[in-house]
């Protein structure tokens, strides 16, 4: 038995060959992101026709975009410091003409509608202050109107007519108040902090009588429920008693919730709407793997959806739902067929006070399942979960000899608010206790090997590789810490300086510097560094808006104090977390010698 040929970081780290294919307005057409000079941009072509070619060539990552509704425009952010600045960018299809839509202003992209094709609603923040005003720019002219200035919003949602019909705020008492908008603002629904990280509005229905929001309120997971705005009475639309509802796909008919996404174990793609029951059943029986929704026409007449498995490209389809066809538009990363993927498999464990934590494991394919060196990959968040399918991290790691283990503990969504708020003030406390937890629990079943066992994570992930690697010095042989908070009095403080109305919550979740100072240093990993006696990669953006470059000097100063072995990688165009492809092969080339030299997996030689 061997492991099967190294797949080269290239083909999994590289510029994506094709990803988040998107519909345009009348059908004919998908956009999406593939390489330009290795460099991510969008693309469109025909469907059904090999004519594809690239609308943008941007010498920074176009990740993200939206069709314009008039379908004669492609609209994209631009952040290419990656210091949150983003400028709103439109390009024109058929000419290529690249226009900044919002010059000198700090914009977020929030909606387009065929009820207003030439249109584009953003928000925009001001000189000072966290308050963003909701603002619309007419693509025919360029010209910008202020369609609501802000009186305390933390965020807004349109209705159909891109008119600001609903918002949000933050209480207090880190709560969460929803509010509408029918000839003056008024609460819909109010939530205590225990459901405030799971609740917000989806989207109003087309007649404005109703909109659907998602929240646990009154029940332990995330709900959908459906409110009318007149009377303010909910009813529910969709339910687990386990798992959160995790996604919404709103009729383009009518504007009303008919179909969710519920992540289990994997995705589950479930109709509200009856009628739509055989048409998710149909979709379903043609994929081999999970069925998730991208896209839907406004007349509904088609769908585009993902078949995302864990062991080889996603595939990408559109489904006529008038003729019952479906067609293939292309897969996600062609080059991966010529590869062997390892299967990713759900798994759970039991923490030391009961809890039971859920997770998944990627075992490398070809070798017995016993004494593997392992690393735990941990998520950023740490308000977020692990997913099944296709992950970059984890068929790299498998791929080169590791046991990946990847654990959604207390704090992770996805699995109520119990499960949530069981990680309050609990950073370096319980959470991390679950991650040590899932390491012996694998040693235990002789899977992993206790002498070659690594943590490795980015922001939050970075906070736990490091607190592993001091909390709990015999565990780990090796850390990788990316963007990673060391002392969490400062990285709190400097969280809060930006937080707005959000700032009670986060003293909540984590704790007050002010108020919990004491606490706060015991749980850093900085106030333990003296025990770290592992090696430690460190990674970070010199233009980090959310982990400051301040806490990787921390603790890479600590490390030299102490002559820990250690490297650190500055990145100095990047923010947080490295978007540019060449900054992504630079850094998993490093963390891969990083751990074969510590761990004795493989590595791919460096070019």
């Amino acid at each position: 038995m061997a492991l099967p040929p190294l797949v080269p970081r290239s083909v999994l780290f590289g510029a994506p060959a094709r990803l988040y294919p998107a519909l345009s307005p009348e059908g004919t057409r998908v956009a999406y992101v593939g390489p330009v000079d290795g460099v991510p941009n969008v693309w469109i072509q025909t469907i059904g026709a090999t004519d594809a070619r690239p609308v943008t060539t941007d010498t920074d990552a176009v990740y993200a975009f939206d069709w314009a509704q008039d379908g004669r425009h492609i609209i994209f952010p631009r952040d290419g410091d990656g210091d949150g600045n983003t400028h709103l960018f439109a390009v024109e299809v058929a000419t290529g003409r690249v226009r900044d839509l919002t010059p000198g202003m700090r914009a977020r992209f929030l909606a387009v509608s065929p009820a207003r094709p030439h249109h584009v609603l953003f928000s925009k923040g001001r000189e000072t202050g966290p308050l963003q005003d909701l603002c619309e720019v007419d693509l025919r002219d360029g010209g910008i109107t202020v369609v609501a200035e802000n009186p305390g919003f933390a965020g807004w949602f349109p209705d159909h007519e891109l008119r600001p019909r609903s918002a949000f705020r933050w209480n207090d008492d880190g709560g969460l108040t929803i509010l509408v908008n029918d000839g003056g603002w008024r609460p819909l629904h109010t939530v205590t902090a225990d459901d405030s990280t799971n609740t917000r509005a989806v989207g109003f229905s087309h007649d404005g009588k109703s909109v659907a929001v998602l929240t646990s309120a009154g029940a332990d997971t995330v709900r959908l429920l459906r409110f009318d705005v007149a009377s303010g009475a909910a009813t529910v639309g969709y339910a687990d008693p386990e798992h959160d509802v995790d996604g919404v796909s709103l009729s383009p008919c009518t504007g009303e919730a008919d179909l969710v996404v519920v992540q289990r174990e994997r995705w589950h793609l479930e109709a509200v709407d009856p009628c739509l029951a055989d048409e998710v059943a149909d979709v379903r029986a043609g994929c081999a793997g999970d069925t998730v929704l991208l896209g839907r026409l406004a007349d509904d007449s088609k769908w585009l959806f993902m078949d995302y498995v864990a062991d080889g490209p996603a595939r990408y389809y559109v489904r006529d739902r008038v003729n019952r066809r479906t067609t293939l538009l292309f897969n996600h990363n062609p080059l991966l067929e010529d590869y062997t993927l390892a299967p990713v498999e759900p798994f759970s464990f039991p923490a030391r006070d009961g809890l039971t934590v859920h997770g998944y494991l990627t075992f490398p394919v070809g070798v017995p399942r016993r004494a593997l060196p392992t690393v735990l990959a941990v998520h950023g968040g740490p308000w977020s979960r692990d997913s099944w399918g296709t992950g970059g991290d984890a068929q790299w790691l498998a791929n080169r000899g590791y046991l990946c283990v990847q654990v959604n503990f207390r704090g992770s969504t996805g699995y109520g608010k119990r499960f949530v708020n069981a990680g309050d003030r609990e950073w370096g406390g319980r959470m991390q206790d679950d991650l040590t937890d899932a390491a012996r629990w694998l040693v235990a079943a002789g899977h992993a090997d206790p002498e070659r066992l690594a943590i490795y994570g980015s922001s939050y992930g970075g906070y736990a590789a490091l607190a592993g690697a001091t909390f709990t010095p015999d565990l780990y042989r090796a850390a990788i810490a990316v963007c990673a908070p060391a002392n969490l009095r400062t990285f709190v403080a400097s969280v809060l300086a930006a937080a707005g109305q959000q700032a009670p919550r986060i003293r909540a979740r984590i704790g007050d510097p002010d108020a919990d100072g004491d606490f706060l240093w015991s749980r850093s990993p900085l106030s333990r560094v003296d025990s770290l006696r592992v090696p430690v990669l460190v990674a970070h953006g010199a233009r980090d808006p959310r982990v400051p470059k301040a806490e990787a000097e921390q603790i890479v100063a600590a490390l030299r104090e102490h002559d820990v072995p250690h490297r650190y990688l500055l990145f100095p165009d990047e923010g947080h977390g490295f978007m540019k492809p060449k900054n992504r092969i630079a850094f998993y080339a490093a963390a891969e010698q990083f751990l074969a030299e510590h761990l004795g997996g493989r590595r791919e030689p460096l070019s």
